[in-house]
């Protein structure tokens, strides 16, 4: 079963659920791959989560080259999120990737943002949060990401279709 279906059972399981604890959903497919979501609140139409990641096992020691094609596939293809993202800084000593919203939402209290990192040491890894900064102060917060369903699913279809495959030797 592939994730987006898996990922229709596992919200319509906890639709009505709410908490300031997330509550994790893990699930896995038929190549391996590990999808994430730390989940605080689902009802009938929409979610809200933490975090969202996805281990991809192929991209394990990968080149950034290969996370660099990554980033660059997604920030093409995600663009119904709040803001756009693109890579802003590539950390070829830690084989990282680091995207953020580009630009990020700005307002007199401060600013939010995406931020989603692509590694490929210890399993392959996205990782999605949101921050946002408060004007004047020092730092940042995590806040939730609220997304409906729909567009949740359309995510996780996006990332699953631009992991890149790794050239062979």
């Amino acid at each position: 079963m592939n994730l987006t279906t898996q990922l229709t059972d596992e919200l319509k399981q906890l639709a009505g659920f709410s908490s300031s604890t997330p509550r994790r959903i893990e699930i896995t497919d038929s190549d391996a791959l590990v999808l994430g979501i730390d989940v605080v609140a689902v009802d009938a139409l929409s979610c809200a989560f933490e975090s969202l990641t996805l281990h991809v096992p192929t991209l394990v020691g990968n080149e950034t080259v290969v996370l660099q094609s990554w980033a660059d596939a997604l920030s093409q293809r995600v663009t119904y999120l709040l803001e756009n993202i693109g890579p802003i800084e590539i950390d070829r000593g830690s084989s990282q990737v680091l995207i953020r919203s580009t630009p990020p939402d700005r307002s007199e209290a401060g600013t939010q943002f995406y931020e989603v990192l692509l590694s490929a040491q210890t399993n392959g890894t996205f990782l999605l949060r949101r921050y946002r900064t408060e004007s004047g102060q020092p730092g940042r917060e995590s806040v939730d990401i609220h997304l409906t369903h729909e567009t949740l699913h359309k995510l996780v279809g996006d990332l699953v279709d631009t992991i890149p495959q790794p050239a062979e030797d």
